[in-house]
């Protein structure tokens, strides 16, 4: 329910404050007082557009904050899905600022206008007559039947199963999809992974191919430079072992005269070991070596390949090579698996189909059996509003498809007359039946499920004085389970109210506020007489309205 309400800076009001408690209340006021300048603000914090002309002062912000016990609206999920703080007494703000800029906050955390528009349809359904259309709407009629059905423990499971279900409709369309794509270019694909999968592509490869083949390519200059470095090595006058052998018996001599030489000793005994083994690395190349024409028309072709490859495919290295054949072998696997993915998706959908019917043809029954309770409590309560000749036609119709609500089509027509057609609510009912219509189908809704606070806007308009005390007596049935307000010129509906505010102008320093204040009792009086009798109060005035007050 909507605790307090606080405008600042919007349209003709400066500073508003107010609070407001469980019960009927009533809002009354004079034409152009600021009735709709109150639902504009209360539309903004309920997730509306912002307007930079509603600034009352285009240099202040416009701040509006409105307080809403929230505890028995089941919202912990709403709010835990949009990271949001949950808490009983919610604050919901918004802000204009004079650049055009609007911001919006859920118990100080920001939200998208998104996100405080679904919040706002759970916490106040503001009704005007431009929302009377919402009657001629399939969804809004079928959910009128399923609150009467209790249909809800059904269509909850119904639409989680359904949401599965058009999701492997979209995943077997991208299938098909693919397939039909796929199956162009397969063989293609195929023929160039065949390529990639013959070539020798692993890390390394080309930088091991191409020092082999400079290698076998330069065996002659290789075998030449192998046996001029044996020689001088191994020559037995000027040879580098045989000098390093002198070296190292000289040092030995120098060795047990101190430390340092035989430091010394042992580095160029060091050395010589190192040059004994280069020369031993010298006498196994050169015996190893051989040429090999054939091997070099190997290496050489394999490595064609890989260039070949590298420039076919637009790849710098060997690493890219081997990426896009990954890429070609899941591409050409997934190709061939399609056929059996698309199978399987069509066995899940036929499965899922089955289960859904069940539940849609268990939705469809209930439906159609409380149709005629509906049609009665209709009946009634129209009776009572001036409209005893009103009847409707319902009838259940079963759909080829799926939809939010089962696998119906509603027929919902209307007659306000005995012998007239049935015909659609929005062409053959006029804005008042439309009105009372609406009241009566809210007021049902109320006792079968938890609907958020209730504002109607002038909902009794061009209905006469005896009607519209019905009407009242119907939204304050329904205020004993819920908040109802109604913003009203009648008196009989206003006498129904528990609360009663009024909004009115003043003019303070040459500008015009508008405001808005609870009446007391004796003020109750006046402003009931002042809506019978006009300004000028009548006695006659004042004991009608003290006889409408009870």
């Amino acid at each position: 329910m909507l605790n307090t309400l606080s405008i600042q800076n919007y349209a003709l009001i400066d500073q508003l404050n107010v609070s407001f408690k469980t019960g009927f209340t009533i809002i009354t006021g004079e034409t152009g007082a600021g009735k709709s300048i109150l639902l504009g603000g209360l539309g903004l914090v309920l997730g509306k557009r912002a307007d930079l002309s509603s600034l009352r002062d285009e240099t202040k912000k416009c701040i509006i904050e409105a307080t809403f016990e929230i505890d028995n609206y089941d919202l912990k999920d709403f709010f835990k899905d949009n990271d949001l703080d949950y808490e009983n007494k919610t604050i919901i703000r918004r802000e204009i600022l004079p650049s055009g800029k609007s911001r919006a906050f859920v118990n100080d955390s920001p939200v998208t206008l998104d996100v405080l528009s679904s919040l706002g349809t759970s916490l106040i359904d503001v009704h005007s007559q431009h929302q009377t259309l919402q009657l001629a709407e399939n969804d809004f009629q079928l959910k009128v039947i399923d609150a009467l059905a209790d249909n809800r423990k059904i269509l909850l499971p119904f639409r989680t199963k359904l949401a599965a279900y058009q999701k492997n409709q979209r995943n077997l369309k991208s299938l098909l999809s693919f397939q039909e794509n796929a199956v162009k270019e397969h063989d293609y694909n195929k023929h160039l992974l065949k390529e990639l999968e013959v070539a020798p592509l692993k890390e390394g490869i080309l930088e091991e191919l191409e020092e082999q083949y400079e290698q076998l390519n330069n065996f002659e200059i290789i075998v030449a430079q192998l046996s001029k470095g044996h020689q001088l090595l191994n020559d037995e006058q000027v040879g580098v072992i045989n000098l390093i052998t002198e070296l190292k018996l000289a040092s030995g001599k120098l060795a047990t005269y101190g430390h340092q030489f035989e430091s010394l000793h042992e580095r160029i005994l060091s050395v010589f070991i190192e040059i004994d083994d280069i020369s031993s690395e010298f006498d196994s190349l050169q015996e190893k070596a051989e040429a090999n024409p054939k091997l070099l028309e190997e290496v050489n072709a394999k490595l064609q390949v890989l260039y070949n490859l590298q420039k076919k495919h637009n790849a710098t290295n060997i690493t890219e090579l081997i990426e896009i054949r990954d890429v070609l072998s899941e591409k050409v696997s997934a190709t061939e698996n399609v056929e059996l993915e698309i199978s399987k998706k069509e066995q899940e959908l036929s499965i899922q189909e089955k289960e859904l019917d069940k539940l849609a043809l268990e939705i469809s029954n209930r439906r159609i059996k409380i149709i005629p309770e509906l049609k009665k409590q209709l009946a009634e309560s129209l009776s009572q509003l001036g409209m005893p000749s009103a009847s409707f036609q319902i009838e259940i119709q079963r759909s080829q498809i799926f939809n939010n609500n089962g696998k119906d089509e509603l027929v919902f027509l209307f007659a306000a007359n005995k012998g007239s057609n049935y015909g659609d609510l929005k062409k053959v009912a006029s804005g008042g039946e439309l009105s009372r219509i609406m009241l009566t189908i809210k007021s049902i809704l109320a006792k079968y499920e938890q609907l958020p606070t209730m504002m109607f806007d002038e909902i009794d308009t061009g209905v006469s004085g005896e009607i519209s005390n019905k009407m009242g007596d119907i939204m304050q049935a329904m205020s004993k389970t819920m908040q109802v307000f109604s913003i009203t010129h009648l008196p009989q509906v206003a006498s129904k109210g528990t609360h009663h505010y009024k909004v009115y102008k003043v003019e303070e320093e040459a500008i015009t506020n508008t405001k808005m204040k609870k009446l007391t009792s004796e003020e109750r009086i006046v402003e009931l007489a002042e809506m019978l009798g006009g300004k000028t109060l009548s006695d006659s005035a004042l004991a009608h309205a003290r006889q409408l007050l009870g």
